[in-house]
Formats: structure tokens, sequence, C-alpha cells
């Protein structure tokens, strides 16, 4: 007797979705894509069935579209909440969709975050000019402002040091809802990914550092070796899993300050700073996500070398320095786009870092 084929669909049709489909294919599973009316849909051609939202009758017209999953994801935090809903009707969808509610809108997650305990940076929400300069004079300078919505990658987001950048970021913001955050001193950035199957077993990737560049992430390396930072935070990962009842990849944000780890922000799906795991651990975090969701036993998410991604911002040609992996997501080329990504791994951490440097020259010419 052949054995039954598992089927996902996934909200979504960018980079993230296309190494989902490519880490599920040797599991045994088939993908289908739900795309946006205008959505750019390259990045996953041939790798499953493209379903335009715009082209659906009902949600269970939808659903049968998709070819009746067995589960539904999603690679992204901005999905229509309610569409989700009406599909949990049909099937599982996981992460559940509240969750995706909280992290899509700043002031909902950062109120989320505060409710299960976790540290963030001192905030205030903020919509109009009256109520943006009442927010800095309670919080002061510097001091970051961030859209509740649709603020990613350095868009939408403004950092002020003084009454004149001030002046400017409330010109360019307008009326948007958005979250005043105070300046946080700290050293580094981190983020922990984890994953939490539908029946509740729970493993996590070691830390991992994070270095941006105009506010998108560059290079991200592992492990971060600080063994009191990582319990902590697989700590604050656990707690909002079991809080969230999660299931599927959750990645924590985090400052590195003085007084321990402050939460940034969370994602709700495979995230940037573990595309490393493709080489550097046992399990991807993509594969662990559909074993996570479908309530297949997790893999192993250990780093037995130190290992790194860099990405490749406004770059779609492969470098000539020696790595040990370069993903091309396929996409046409703009200033700044993520275009993909290089993996490195080596013996010795010391070794690593120069050749990120060399790499990162390698790529944008320096």
């Amino acid at each position: 007797m052949s054995e039954v084929t598992r089927h996902i669909a996934i909200v979504g049709c960018g980079q993230l979705a296309q190494m989902m489909a490519q880490e599920g294919k040797p599991l045994g599973i088939t993908f289908s894509f739900l795309a946006e009316k205008d959505e750019d849909a390259g990045c996953v051609e041939g790798l499953g069935t493209i379903v335009r939202l715009d082209e659906a009758g009902s949600d269970e017209d939808l659903f049968q579209a998709l070819g009746c999953p067995e589960v539904i994801t999603a690679e992204r935090e901005q999905v229509d909440v309610a569409l989700l809903r009406a599909l949990q009707r049909f099937c599982p969808v996981y992460p559940d969709p509240h969750v995706f509610e909280k992290a899509q809108h700043r002031l909902r997650e950062k109120r989320a975050l505060t409710e299960s305990g976790l540290p963030v940076a001192s905030f205030m929400p903020a919509q109009g000019r009256d109520e943006l300069l009442n927010a800095l004079d309670k919080l002061g300078y510097p001091a970051f402002i961030k859209s509740c919505e649709n603020g990613y990658d350095g868009k939408n987001q403004w950092r002020v040091k003084d009454a004149t950048e001030l002046q400017e970021a409330i010109e360019e913001a307008k009326d948007l809802p958005c979250v005043v955050e105070a300046s946080v001193d700290f050293s580094c950035e981190v983020s922990l990914i984890g994953a939490r199957s539908a029946s509740g077993e729970v493993k996590t990737y070691p830390l991992t550092e994070n270095l941006h560049r105009q506010g998108t992430l560059l290079l991200s390396k592992a492990p971060y070796q600080d063994e009191q930072l990582l319990a902590s935070a697989r700590a604050y990962l656990q707690k909002l899993m079991d809080d969230w009842d999660y299931v599927g990849v959750l990645s924590v944000e985090c400052f590195v300050t003085s007084e321990g780890l402050l939460v940034n922000e969370i994602a709700p799906r495979v995230h940037n700073s573990g595309h490393w795991t493709l080489v550097g651990a046992g399990t991807s975090q993509f594969a662990n996500h559909l074993r996570a969701i479908l309530d297949m036993p997790l893999g192993d998410t250990d780093c037995p070398r130190p290992a790194a991604m860099v990405n490749m911002l406004g770059v779609d040609r492969a470098p000539t320095g020696k790595n040990e992996g370069v993903w091309l997501y396929g996409k046409t080329l703009r200033p700044g786009r993520k275009m993909g990504h290089v993996i490195l791994v080596d013996d010795s951490s010391e070794e690593l870092a120069q050749r990120c440097e060399a790499m990162i020259a390698d790529l944008y010419q320096q």
C-alpha cells in the first residue's frame, strides 16, 4: 500500500515559501501557494500549484483550489487574519491566526510581549504630531518611531536624536499609528529560533548574532557563545509558545544589554537569521517548521561548527570566494532587495569572522 502524500498550503510566494518547499520535498511533502492578486510568484514557480486570491470563490472553493491541504501556514506576518480564520473550518492553520494578528501590528506585539512578562524597551503608542511630541517628551532622545504596520527592513521607521529630526519624522509619518520606543544601549542583537510541534515537542537552535545594514539584516553568525543569555532567550521563547499554544517555528529577536536580554520583536515563521541552518545544523529551520506543523518528530538543531549567513542585498551574482552554499531566489533585481544568501561554515569562529568580512567585500565590491 502506497504512503499517503502530505500536502501543505503556504500563504505567500517569496523566498521563504521557496525554501520551505525545497526542504519539504525530501520529506515527501507537496505544496500549493496562495498569492495576492499582483504578488510576484516567481520564487515558487515549479514548486507547486499557485492560486491567486482574486480568482477564488468561496472559502471552501479556495481550500479546494489549494488542493485540500492537511495544514496551512504562512511565510510572512502580513496576512489576512480573517481569511486564515475562515480556512480553519477546513484544516488547521499554524501558527494560529491570533499570533499573526499580534505580530503584524507593532503595538499589539509589544503589549502581547509584556503580557507574557517579557522585558522590552520603554514604549508609547502615538498617532499624529501632538502624541508624537508628547511621547518624545516623556521617553526622551534618542528614540525610535516605528509605524504599527508595514514597518520592516528599515521601512517606516525613524531614529530621532533631536527636535529637528523629530519634525522631519512627523512630516514623514503623518497620521500613521506608531509606537515610540526609547533608545536601548546594547552591544549587539541576537535572535533565537525554535520550533514547537502540534503535540508540544520543542527544540531550539543556538543563539545567532545579527548585523544589519541600513535596517536590513546583512550577516548572521552562530553560535553566539553565552550560556546565560541562551538560557534567558530559551525561557522567553518557551513562555510565548506556552502562552500562545504555538505550533511551528518562532523567532525572538533581542538586544544584548548590560542587564541581560531585551526583546525587540518576534517573527511567527521561518526567519532570515536562521538561513545558516540549511547547512550549519542537522535539520534546517524550514524542515523543522514543516515537521512541527505536521506533528512529525523534530530534527537535530545542534550547530557542530561555527556557521554564518551573508545576505545578498541588491546583488544577483554568485560570489567568487569559497563558501558552503549559495542560494539565489530568482527575483528581479532591485537596490537593497534580498536576492539570495551565502552560507559559510568553519572550524574556528575567528576564521569564520574573517571569511565573512571577505565575503561581504566580495559581494559588495568594497
